[in-house]
């Protein structure tokens, strides 16, 4: 018994050791194929050079300022030389009387681009993939794209002239005996404009990458389709969408990454003060805060935390996909 123990022990430290020897081969090969690889592939690293020299200087490095959220911020001061406060600023931003407002209003304006947004590019995608004539299908692929290039200044000034009282939408309100109403002067409507416009600026954009998937589609799966009877509507359900299946999966995790990632530019361009109730969000809180009333590190706690929710929904959206579907990014 005591033998056949002996003799057990040492095939166990043989293992490990050839375990062992045997990562530490990998390791070692591992650094000889990256280096083999990096002298064929030379020109394509050095083509992803500035790729991550833009995130190191603009992504990364940037993290260091935010130890200002957790200090009392005086230019005069520096970083370093400002009074460490903790964790004061995030207390009073979830005491504070705008904490429910502006995470309600970024939540619901969030999940109303989601629920109303997210599919419209899909659709518009599928549509032009029924259509056959190539001319047309190019039209309307160029007027789709346009507004995603106009400048977000005129977008909003476009917005606003169509809202007013003699604006074009009052006018269609008025032929079917509705009353006129500034649009941007009632907070129960800003969402709604908000929602609609970001659908017109971004369905097209936000549609070439399924129309690059649907053109991987192999075409023998619609023909199998059709020999067994399928109809164009049966084969969008049957054999298009599943085929977007994964490419859907990975853009919904990235957006709901961006949950609370409404954008400043466009809320400030629109909003004012008799709508703050409905349209006011965390970015636009925080440009008042931060360069309005120069309250820098309170407003970098604020953000903070809204870069700490959006990693969560990333994490927790990634999970979720994976457990449903098997899919995810990582």
């Amino acid at each position: 018994m005591r033998a056949t123990t002996r003799t057990g022990a040492a095939v166990c430290r043989a293992v490990n050791e050839a375990a062992s020897q045997k990562i530490k081969t990998q390791s070692r090969w591992s650094l000889k194929n990256i280096v083999k690889d990096f002298k064929r592939h030379k020109v394509k690293y050095l083509m992803l050079t500035p790729v991550i020299v833009y995130f190191i200087l603009f992504c990364y490095a940037p993290m260091y300022g935010a130890i200002i959220a957790f200090k009392d911020y005086s230019p005069l001061k520096g970083i370093w030389g400002s009074n460490w406060v903790g964790l004061s600023h995030f207390f009073d931003f979830f005491t504070s009387t705008y904490f429910r407002r502006v995470v309600g209003n970024t939540f619901i304006i969030s999940l109303c681009d989601v629920i109303w947004g997210f599919p419209a590019p899909i659709l518009l995608a599928l549509l032009l993939n029924e259509i056959r004539g190539s001319a047309f299908k190019r039209i309307v692929q160029t007027a789709s794209y346009m507004p995603h290039f106009i400048s977000l200044v005129v977008v909003c000034g476009i917005i606003k002239n169509f809202v007013v009282t003699d604006g074009l939408f009052n006018d269609i309100v008025a032929f079917f005996g509705g009353t006129r109403v500034s649009m941007l002067q009632k907070p129960e409507m800003f969402r709604t404009i908000f929602v609609s416009t970001n659908i017109w600026q971004q369905i097209g954009w936000d549609s070439i990458i399924y129309v690059a998937a649907l053109t991987g589609i192999d075409r023998q799966l619609y023909e199998a389709a059709s020999i067994d009877g399928a109809s164009r509507f049966k084969q969008t359900f049957y054999v298009t969408l599943p085929s977007l299946v994964p490419t859907i999966v990975v853009l919904l995790i990235l957006r709901l990454g961006q949950i609370l990632n409404v954008g400043f530019e466009k809320i400030i361009l629109l909003y004012n003060e008799s709508i703050y109730d409905t349209a006011d969000v965390i970015s636009s809180f925080v440009y008042r805060r931060g360069l309005q009333e120069l309250d820098w590190s309170f407003s970098t706690a604020v953000g903070l935390f809204n870069s700490a929710v959006n990693c969560v929904f990333l994490i927790g959206a990634n999970r979720a996909t994976k457990m449903v579907s098997g899919l995810s990014l990582w």
